[in-house]
């Protein structure tokens, strides 16, 4: 069995618990997801099955959209609801025109500091192992860009809103200084993750979906942004030996199919007149 899976992932659960379930329900054990998202997160968790785990880290570089509520006044050191409380502060009044400035500022390319609650590793330990044994370290900075953010509500202490971020981006992180920009603290109530990439929430299936075999799984090569490239028996022989080849397309990048429409490979630019396998499928 091989193909892309999109799974709806309902609260509660970890990312590894829906491949671990998938994986049982297909009975296969190349499942693989391309993204995590926390136990409190729901939505899009694009999976990768079977020989699809090979092109996994071409669907993790894409672009996702959330939609995100906090409440204002408190901070946690896990930067969401399921947290101990650790900062409280008055919330000021505040116009739903005060909040869109605001976010307004976190458009664009920024430098974004990780949770210590994360999965991040530093000197090859994760930071929420430092983190539940109480060990100060240095949190990690990465470079991240939010290419949309807007408000959706505003009530009682708790906004809502919705982002395009980079692969990367900590949602938590970001309500952190959204609540430090309004002169006060925030922390994550929920999350749902609505698109990744091409994939989007309206178009996955949900995990009681799956076990009726109510899915479908999506093939490579009609949802890859590659070239498609057919080629005859006697350079398909080459290219399943994962032979060095002269250039015979113009792009980075090509998905290599036989005759019969399968996908065997994708190539790669090497050097100046040659291209070489990046990934084989077959």
């Amino acid at each position: 069995m091989n193909g892309i899976l999109v799974v709806n992932k309902e609260k509660d659960y970890t990312s590894r618990d829906i491949v671990n379930i998938v994986s049982s329900l297909l009975q296969t054990k190349k499942v693989g997801h391309t993204g995590t998202l926390d136990p409190l997160a729901t939505g899009v968790l694009v999976l990768c099955i079977g020989k699809s785990l090979k092109i996994s880290e071409l669907l993790v570089s894409t672009e996702k959209e959330y939609i995100a509520t906090l409440k204002l006044g408190i901070e946690t050191d896990t930067l969401d609801i399921t947290g101990n409380i650790t900062k409280e502060k008055k919330v000021p009044n505040l116009t739903k025109e005060q909040i869109t400035n605001t976010l307004n500022q976190f458009l664009g390319t920024t430098t974004q500091e990780v949770p210590a609650y994360s999965a991040v590793k530093v000197n090859g330990k994760k930071l929420y192992e430092y983190a539940r044994n109480g060990e100060y370290v240095e949190l990690p900075k990465r470079e991240i860009n939010i290419s949309n953010i807007e408000l959706i509500n505003y009530k009682d202490e708790y906004i809502t809103f919705k982002c395009t971020v980079s692969k990367g981006t900590y949602i938590r992180s970001l309500i952190r200084d959204i609540g430090i920009s309004l002169n006060t603290y925030a922390t994550m109530t929920s999350l749902t993750r609505t698109k990744q990439g091409i994939f989007n929430i309206e178009s996955s299936y949900t995990l009681e979906e799956i076990k009726k075999d109510k899915y479908e799984l999506l093939d490579p090569k009609d949802i890859l942004d590659i070239p498609k490239i057919t080629i005859d028996k006697y350079l398909e022989k080459k290219v399943k030996n994962g032979q060095v080849l002269e250039k015979f397309f113009d792009s980075d990048l090509a998905m290599l199919l036989n005759k019969n429409g399968d996908l065997i490979a994708i190539y790669k630019q090497y050097k100046d007149n040659y291209v070489k396998p990046y990934k084989m499928l077959n």
